[in-house]
């Protein structure tokens, strides 16, 4: 995890060891847009060569940084981000194995306790532990404190009183547990004040190490917690630092990005030649200023590009295309997102065909969308879209279910026969792909979504028409996949503008055309 020492300040044109800066006139353009994308110097892509073996050391090495920059990321764009302990089920391997040298040490430490003379050599070891963990835990003011545990816990002094006899492990235990009631969180109260009632001296010294562990991560997440505000104002840096540090090592490390915008470009050129005056995506910010090159009307815009790249990551296919690299420590994330789209447009087709088949007098009924809505939903959860046509068996059931008992508590006539098979054959046909009431449905959430794709539209409760049902939740995905949009388009805008130049402007002058979002 990067302490705030090692936090990277914002790059300096002025640094000669920084990446080379662009013209002044482009440095200006890019001073003064409102977009996404931070006023840096551009980055430093590297020249197609054959890959470079690394050494065993420079692996580890670039494992270990890309491991801090994605801990240090994931504190960024994850608010709930914070170290849980680790539990292995009872039945495997890694439970066993740590059970059996856990118990094999402390039997032995109980044999050495047992002798006569007993045996301290591992327990003055176990209390300088102890010791070191307590101090890990003080605060740079708690320097009374500190000089208090040194003298209490005299390990020098603890060594002589071993040697004669005289190790009063009681007294020494009591001591550390006092102390543990003073540093520990509240949450940890109950368990500190547990072990005061153990009296095996064995093991009461393996649970002090078990509190003492929950007190070392409580206050890992305090500090996480004191430290994201920080880390929020330089995690942009950061990022591009480190991703700058592992493209020089690796220079192949944007081959999967720069197939996904050719992929972009590709669909938003066929789309503006089919429809001239199709619109760009929904939302997108204020076109990429230009240079010296004039575009011309059949040539993409970059942020539509780019856009159409983001929106095409809730339709990813995992077993085709590669993720591309900018986005992989938000992969995860992307794709709960993706899930719960899919998930809101069954919900909302269905909610869609059941209102069309019941009418609106039934469909206005108090609490009936609810009840459909929820049915709906717990029949979907956790699956993924593959599985949504036996899915739609289910839920077609179950909503002609609901429409029956509902029908009969209003006094109103039952379905007929007919009229009941149309109702589950429409639910069922929605897991058609081409099914027309699930492409309209999809098409809305999308263009809704897109909305998302600009901080300044991130605001809108316009919601398109036959999504009120679902609502709420259409809010809640939208800010989550905005929200991971523009840290990403912050941190690797500049890559994608370099990627582009080339992608949309293969025979433009190195210096001409695309000068910042």
């Amino acid at each position: 995890m990067p302490k705030p020492g090692e936090e990277t300040p914002p790059s300096d044109c002025s640094d000669p060891e920084s990446v080379p800066c662009r013209p002044r006139k482009a440095r200006q353009a890019q001073e003064s847009h409102d977009g996404d994308v931070p006023s840096l110097c551009p980055p430093q892509l590297p020249m197609s060569s054959p890959p470079r073996v690394l050494s065993m050391a420079e692996l580890l090495e670039t494992a270990q940084e890309v491991s801090k920059m994605t801990i240090a990321h994931e504190i960024v764009v994850n608010r709930e981000f914070k170290l849980q302990e680790v539990n292995f089920s009872p039945n495997s391997l890694e439970s066993r194995v740590k059970e059996t040298l856990h118990k094999a040490f402390w039997d032995s430490l109980k044999e050495q306790l047992s002798a006569s003379p007993p045996d301290y050599t591992h327990v003055i070891q176990l209390l300088q532990e102890i010791k070191e963990n307590i101090l890990s835990l003080l605060l740079p003011r708690h320097s009374r404190l500190r000089n208090q545990i040194e003298e209490a816990l005299d390990m020098e002094l603890i060594r002589q009183e071993a040697e004669h006899g005289a190790l009063d492990i009681p007294n020494l235990t009591m001591y550390i547990l006092g102390t543990m009631a003073m540093l520990c969180a509240p949450v940890r109260d109950e368990e500190v004040q547990r072990l005061r009632g153990v009296t095996d001296p064995v093991q009461l010294l393996r649970e002090i190490f078990q509190v003492l562990d929950l007190m070392k991560m409580d206050m890992v997440n305090f500090t996480i917690q004191s430290l994201r505000p920080h880390l929020q104002d330089h995690s942009v840096q950061y990022e591009q630092k480190k991703f700058q540090e592992l493209l020089a090592k690796l220079p192949n490390s944007l081959d999967h990005t720069t197939e996904w915008l050719h992929k972009a470009a590709a669909e938003v050129s066929a789309s503006s030649l089919s429809s001239p005056s199709h619109p760009e995506v929904h939302g997108s910010p204020a076109p990429l200023s230009l240079g010296a090159v004039s575009r011309s009307s059949a040539t993409a815009s970059p942020m539509s590009v780019l856009n159409q790249g983001y929106m095409n990551l809730l339709r990813w296919e995992p077993r085709i295309e590669k993720y591309p690299e900018t986005l992989l420590m938000d992969q995860v994330r992307l794709q709960e997102i993706q899930l719960q789209v899919n998930q809101l447009t069954i919900i909302a087709a269905v909610l869609l065909v059941s209102s069309s088949v019941c009418g609106s007098t039934l469909f206005s009924s108090p609490g009936f969308v609810d009840r459909l809505k929820r049915v709906t939903k717990a029949l979907l959860e956790g699956l993924p879209h593959t599985r949504f046509q036996a899915a739609l068996l289910d839920i077609s059931n179950q909503v002609h279910q609901e429409v029956s008992e509902s029908l009969l508590q209003l006094g109103y006539p039952a379905f007929t026969s007919d009229k009941s098979a149309s109702l589950k054959g429409q639910i069922r046909s929605i897991a058609e792909e081409d099914n027309a009431v699930r492409s309209v449905i999809e098409q809305r959430i999308h263009s809704f979504l897109s909305l998302h794709l600009s901080p300044s539209a991130q605001n809108s409760r316009s919601l398109p028409k036959g999504l009120a049902p679902i609502q709420e939740e259409l809010l809640e995905v939208g800010h989550r996949f905005g929200s991971v949009i523009h840290h990403n388009r912050q941190v690797y805008g500049p890559y994608y503008l370099a990627i582009l130049k080339k992608v949309l402007l293969p025979e433009a002058e190195p210096e001409a055309g695309i000068d910042s979002f």
